[in-house]
């Protein structure tokens, strides 16, 4: 069964833009570049009809292409002992209609809506154990306004996830495209 996930691919010179965020801080799993992405929806396990019904609804999803901007970083849980270390979007009303409507084509498929509250990062690290709070309070500080340049998101992916003890490995399942001129807020309740 594969494990399935909806997100935004990462040009390569905002891959290079995090790389001085990855290290600093002792013991952590970096992510790989090949590795980095933005989540716009965690799926998880489907069977692979229920997986081509997934694919065929988010081909419906419209919207045209915009423009995003990472900013700021962070960890997850906000408290207790961090578990991941993430770079933030800024505030992006077109990345939060992508996602909406990217859930509604899910529900309409019979997926359920994700209960978690949307908050779009992009992992830089694993943290198997948490680091001293001296060294976090520091890195966080050094990076806190950390801002990449603005970059254009045309489209958006359904990846596959394999989880493995070094990490998980991610296989391009299809992409989709965003096509200007097309205003979401026309759109019928079913996509186009």
């Amino acid at each position: 069964m594969p494990r399935l996930f909806v997100a935004l691919p990462l040009p390569e010179d905002i891959k290079r833009s995090l790389a001085p965020l990855q290290r600093g801080l002792g013991d952590v799993r970096w992510l790989l570049p090949e590795q980095q992405h933005l989540t716009l929806r965690f799926i998880g396990e489907l069977h692979n009809g229920e997986a081509n019904e997934v694919a065929d609804a988010l081909a419906l999803v419209p919207g045209g292409p915009f423009e995003l901007t990472l900013r700021g970083i962070g960890m997850f849980p906000p408290r207790g002992e961090p578990k991941v270390l993430w770079a933030g979007v800024a505030k992006s009303p077109e990345l939060h209609g992508l996602r909406r409507r990217i859930d509604r084509a899910l529900r309409e498929v019979g997926l359920p809506p994700d209960p978690r509250k949307y908050s779009p990062h992009v992992t830089l690290a694993r943290l198997p154990r948490p680091p001293g709070q001296a060294g976090l309070a520091t890195y966080l500080m050094r990076h806190s306004l950390f801002r990449s340049e603005p970059f254009a998101v045309s489209g958006f992916h359904l990846y596959s996830s394999q989880l493995r003890s070094d990490g998980a490995v991610h296989a391009l399942e299809a992409a989709y495209d965003l096509v200007p001129g097309i205003d979401d807020d026309d759109a019928p309740p079913g996509g186009w």
